[in-house]
């Protein structure tokens, strides 16, 4: 089966199609995802890989690239439901697998490669996904979720003043950063916890930040993985002060703003915090596969 390579510039409409007839779960977002993963990071391996059709689009598509340890990562893959059941996406996969290793990639992974990235790895509800993966070989060795709020938020008014009350008591404001403006924010950012949050940081649709006598304590964002929220941050000094909660319900009240009914909080780890905050409950299930390459 003849697979090509899509030139970066040829990343158009014809794949944003595709992605989202063959993405069910993420139809109304997969072309804002077509176009997040081909602006990835400056320094990212990357590549798009498709089996063409006979006519004007492709059958399938794979995006692949490199993450910072070296590990290949097979970033989204779709193929148009009408042509299933043809071998297209073992193709893609293995002509994946060839990219990688040439890369010098000694592994394969079905995982985000943060911080440019679609899922955290192949959603639960795309079984036909995973069941290639397991037939390819791949291992699952990890499991990440979502949790969904419903916006507008809800949460405890009087709890939510509180912590505004609180806030501004210990000299604490808020506010939002926009575009263009954010170089404080991205080097605290990056300062406190890493590049690539930095980087979502920066390319987010929505950043709010608390600060302290000109000191940046806290941040949230959202829209830096299209319409999901995160990721967000307080510095150890301010913890205790509602910081995380009340920025958090800034971003969220943006969205709802935008006209999203539910927010994605992606690749959760305080289930207990967001729960509590938003009334955000467990929803999303990846498996992370991994495969050696030989």
């Amino acid at each position: 089966m003849k697979v090509v390579t899509v030139e970066a510039a040829e990343v158009d409409e014809r794949l944003e199609r595709l992605a989202a007839a063959a993405l069910w779960a993420d139809a109304d977002d997969a072309a804002l995802l077509v176009r997040r993963l081909a602006a990835p990071p400056p320094g990212r391996e990357w590549t798009v890989l498709a089996v063409p059709a006979p006519d004007a689009g492709p059958q399938g598509a794979v995006f692949v690239s490199i993450g910072a340890d070296g590990a290949g990562h097979v970033d989204l893959i779709a193929v148009d439901p009408a042509a299933r059941s043809r071998g297209i996406g073992r193709a893609l996969v293995a002509a994946a697998e060839e990219w990688m290793r040439a890369k010098g990639a000694t592994e394969a992974r079905f995982a985000g490669n943060a911080p440019c990235y679609a899922w955290p790895g192949i959603d639960v509800r795309y079984t036909p996904a995973a069941c290639l993966a397991e037939s390819l070989g791949y291992e699952r060795y990890r499991v990440a979720w979502n949790m969904t709020a419903d916006l507008p938020a809800r949460y405890d008014e009087a709890g939510h003043e509180a912590d505004l009350a609180r806030l501004d008591a210990a000299g604490v404001t808020v506010a939002a950063a926009p575009a263009g403006e954010r170089s404080g924010v991205v080097a605290f950012v990056r300062e406190q916890w890493n590049d690539a949050w930095a980087w979502e940081a920066e390319q987010a649709t929505g950043l709010h930040y608390a600060a302290r006598d000109g000191e940046i304590l806290g941040f949230a964002a959202w829209g830096a993985r299209p319409l999901w929220f995160g990721p967000m941050g307080t510095a150890e000094a301010a913890r205790g002060l509602g910081v995380g909660r009340v920025l958090l319900r800034r971003c969220l009240a943006e969205q709802a703003a935008a006209g999203l009914t539910s927010a994605q909080i992606g690749w959760v780890g305080p289930l207990r915090f967001y729960s509590r905050a938003v009334a955000a409950r467990a929803e999303r299930v990846f498996w992370l596969y991994r495969r050696h390459l030989g």
